[in-house]
């Protein structure tokens, strides 16, 4: 049974324009999820709309259809359905007066987008954002694989600046297959770190190809092969699979592991892993407006240092479909719902 999610839809203006949009009007699973048409959202002043063609599917946007964000959504600005979707690609709509920005109407962008802002999710026709929240794609990025770009890259390059790590320091990623996993390996390396890296035996040819100085077999015990080829551990490690105390194991006395946290009601939980680790809890909304972080990923991406990677596109309608293929886990890169 689906739990009513706390407002209800506002009334619509007459005549206003609509638009298709995939949210919740219900908490729950993926049956959750509805294709609705709301009201086109309008360009404010210092703001850009965008034409959304591609949005992708992150575990970030479950938080939001099965409630666990409900306290939060009940202080905040959004009425139902609530949009889901965190990143998105398309084409520069509309520029409000006074917006700040290069970018011309008709030019192909790609953005982060933060579903519990006034603003709501990527998963519409339509956005309504702030300039720094956007850049241009990358040379010759389709709509969906830039759409992989800001959020998942923007949550690597997060727990990089986190951690600090001068060139030449070692680091392990933990699900570097993963699409977060895949960007914190090739960022890593052109930091200038020495990166260790799991995988499956199927995922090893692909962590290789993202520059992975090591690799050691994913799964139980991982933190014991990590410490095969790093014998008093590793400086720092990325947990994207929230192995916790398995991976500090890796991590030499005085370390860092950066892990990327579930908010309970939007508060990070404090984390102790002993030793003098020190956990960096990696919070990509702190990097929603953070324009040049957004940008150098892009200039990363049009020199071939960043691989954007799409597992499959679903059709907007389809969004349960991309959610449940998500849950089942196995992905590699980005599903992503495409709207027409």
């Amino acid at each position: 049974m689906t739990k009513p999610v706390s407002r209800s839809q506002p009334a619509e203006t007459l005549g206003a324009p609509m638009m298709k949009a995939v949210g919740v009007t219900r908490y729950g699973g993926p049956e959750a999820l509805e294709l609705v048409e709301v009201p086109r959202p309008q360009t404010g002043p210092k703001q850009i709309r965008i034409r959304v063609h591609a949005a992708t599917v992150n575990p970030g946007d479950f938080v939001l259809r099965n409630g666990e964000l409900d306290e939060v959504l009940k202080a905040g600005p959004l009425t139902a359905p609530y949009i889901l979707g965190m990143e998105a690609a398309g084409v520069v709509d509309e520029i409000g007066p006074e917006a700040t920005t290069d970018l011309q109407v008709g030019d192909n962008v790609m953005a982060i987008v933060m579903p519990i802002d006034a603003t709501g999710g990527a998963y519409a026709e339509y956005l309504v954002l702030d300039p720094d929240q956007m850049t241009r794609v990358p040379v010759g990025a389709t709509f969906a694989e830039a759409a992989t770009l800001p959020m998942s890259g923007l949550t690597a390059r997060r727990a990089l600046d986190l951690l600090a790590l001068d060139a030449g320091a070692s680091i392990a990623v933990i699900g570097a297959a993963g699409a977060v996993g895949g960007y914190a390996v090739q960022l890593a390396k052109a930091d200038g770190l020495r990166v260790i890296a799991d995988a499956a035996a199927a995922d090893e040819t692909l962590v290789a190809s993202l520059g992975a100085d090591q690799i050691v077999a994913r799964g139980p015990e991982v933190a014991q092969r990590i410490l095969q080829w790093w014998p008093t551990g590793v400086d720092a490690a990325i947990d994207t699979v929230s192995r916790g105390e398995e991976i500090a194991a890796a991590v030499r006395d005085g370390g860092q592991v950066a892990v990327i946290p579930v908010p309970h009601n939007g508060v990070l939980v404090p984390i102790e892993l002993g030793r003098g680790i020190t956990v960096q809890q990696v919070w990509v909304p702190e990097y929603t407006h953070a324009y040049d972080k957004l940008d150098a990923l892009r200039v990363l991406a049009d020199s071939g240092q960043l691989l954007l990677r799409v597992a499959r596109t679903y059709p907007a309608a389809e969004a349960a479909q991309a959610h449940r293929a998500l849950a089942a886990g196995g992905v590699r890169g980005r599903l992503v719902l495409v709207f027409d």
